[in-house]
């Protein structure tokens, strides 16, 4: 696709959260900004995801806030358009669609500057996950519906990412005091997610971690944060290629420490993301949910992605509805040797 002449100069990309969706832009970003190099870009997001976007193009800029802290409630909104406006965007890419952008949106508009809002297609995927005459079919991907905005404002492009580094690793030196040598295989394990239909069973997983730690001389990186340590702890005292991930890292330790694996392990969450934006190999796991619904990470391949064909499957976009029948049998129901085996094939 050659580009067009889009009239817009100063572009204002706005996408507050989740950590997953705020990762899905990056390939968007980057894409439109290597095609429109005389244009600029700017992303506003929460201030933490500053790491996704910090090896991004000259003619790109990045805005963190803390909404939480500084930018809660409708007056919060007119204070941040305020500031926003002095940067005189002449037009705004809605890549949220929620009331917080709504309201910026309404700000801009009143200025007359140009807004776009992303299409969610929320009937299509009720349809996706209705419990009878489910519509399985694919939907568009986040990075289409992200791209599609840009579209709308006349900016036509590729989308032609690879990894936030570049078509190389991250270089490790600076975690280096943490991670220590690459000396061995690495493999990140991901075991949690927001939602209990997102997650294997740890019982379960256990079992691939241990096959993984027999099958081969290596380090596995189980990502796990607060009280989720407590539930993964003992692996590290029975599996001598276990340790919990150093909190000292960060955000953007982790995604040094990440490409630098030769696979990620995840369920449908905001790690399967942030391999896929470093261009590491991804095996996920799927329960609740389904890649259909066009959030499967950039560039995974769909053979990588565990899943049971169940009538029930799937029965929610975001993991969040309780299971019908009480046992999650979507998730219960893969054997640990099926994920094992995918795993295996980059060992």
């Amino acid at each position: 696709m050659a580009p067009s002449n889009p009239k817009y100069n100063n572009i204002l990309l706005i996408r507050f959260s989740a950590i997953g969706d705020v990762a899905m832009t990056v390939p968007v970003l980057e894409s439109v900004a290597k095609a429109y190099p005389d244009k600029h870009f700017t992303m506003l997001s929460n201030a933490r995801f500053a790491p996704f976007f910090a090896e991004m193009p000259e003619n790109v800029s990045f805005i963190g806030v803390d909404l939480k802290k500084d930018y809660h409630g409708f007056g919060a909104m007119l204070k941040l358009f305020l500031k926003l406006h002095k940067r005189h965007f002449d037009a705004v890419a809605d890549l949220h669609g929620v009331l917080r952008t709504t309201a910026l949106s309404i700000f801009f508009r009143s200025c007359f500057t140009k807004v776009k809002r992303i299409d969610k297609d929320r009937c299509s995927r009720k349809r996706l996950t209705r419990f009878k005459n489910k519509d399985l079919t694919p939907r568009l991907t986040s990075f289409d519906r992200y791209r599609q905005v840009l579209e709308k404002l006349g900016f036509g492009f590729e989308l032609n990412f690879r990894s936030i580094f570049g078509d190389g690793k991250a270089d490790v030196s600076a975690i280096k005091n943490i991670t220590g040598d690459k000396d061995c295989t690495w493999v990140g394990i991901a075991p949690f997610a927001a939602h209990k239909g997102k997650i294997y069973p740890l019982y379960l997983m256990e079992e691939v971690v241990s096959q993984i730690d027999s099958a081969c001389l290596c380090r596995q990186f189980v990502f796990a944060y607060g009280k989720e340590r407590s539930l993964v702890e003992e692996w590290a005292q029975k599996y001598r290629s276990v340790e919990i991930i150093d909190p000292r890292l960060g955000l953007e330790g982790e995604l040094k420490l990440i490409s630098n694996m030769e696979v990620m392990l995840a369920m449908d969450s905001s790690n399967m993301h942030l391999a896929s934006i470093t261009a590491t190999p991804v095996v996920s796991v799927w329960g609740a949910t389904h890649p259909y619904a066009g959030f499967m990470g950039w560039g995974q391949k769909p053979d990588d992605c565990v899943q049971l064909n169940l009538p029930c499957r799937p029965c929610s976009i975001y993991g969040k509805k309780e299971c019908i029948y009480g046992d999650y049998r979507c998730m219960t129901g893969i054997d640990p040797d099926k994920v094992f085996d995918k795993v295996k094939a980059y060992l």
